[in-house]
């Protein structure tokens, strides 16, 4: 069994805030914990009617491009996002999302189980139930992210 020492550091608001990993090797583990973290911190600003919505990236299953707007879906909620679709695949690189198609971005962390289709494209099913077509020229990078 492995013990890992944690500890917490109040610091003056003038200070920037930080996460600080000390390890004596950086594995595979050590990557996908910062991942995590990473995935954890990043906020997006949804907005419902008139209402605006802080949502965790960690929350939201997909983003979707429709008629020049953008949506993002949560496990029971769609909220439009003023970033454009590239925007937030820069933002979401290297944080478990993917560009799935021309008009979506993927949380591979809400992904169920994945299918092969016709022509190439894979079928993901999401925890919630819903399902998204990942477009053939993005499957490589869906197979790099789960290791296949």
């Amino acid at each position: 069994m492995i013990s890992i020492k944690i500890s917490i550091e109040v610091i003056n608001h003038t200070e920037e805030e930080e996460i600080r990993i000390r390890c004596h090797q950086i594995d595979e583990e050590m990557y996908e914990l910062v991942n995590r973290i990473k995935t954890e911190t990043l906020i997006i600003l949804g907005y419902q009617e008139d209402q605006i919505s802080r949502i965790k990236l960690s929350n939201i299953y997909y983003f979707e491009a429709v008629d020049g707007k953008v949506f993002a879906y949560g496990k029971n909620t769609v909220h439009e996002v003023k970033q454009k679709l590239y925007e937030l695949e820069e933002l979401c690189k290297e944080k478990h999302c993917f560009r799935a198609s021309k008009s979506t971005i993927l949380n591979i962390a809400k992904i169920s189980s994945v299918h092969p289709s016709i022509s190439g494209r894979f079928h993901a099913l999401l925890d919630n139930g819903e399902k998204v077509v990942i477009s053939r020229q993005y499957v490589p990078i869906l197979k790099h992210m789960l290791g296949l």
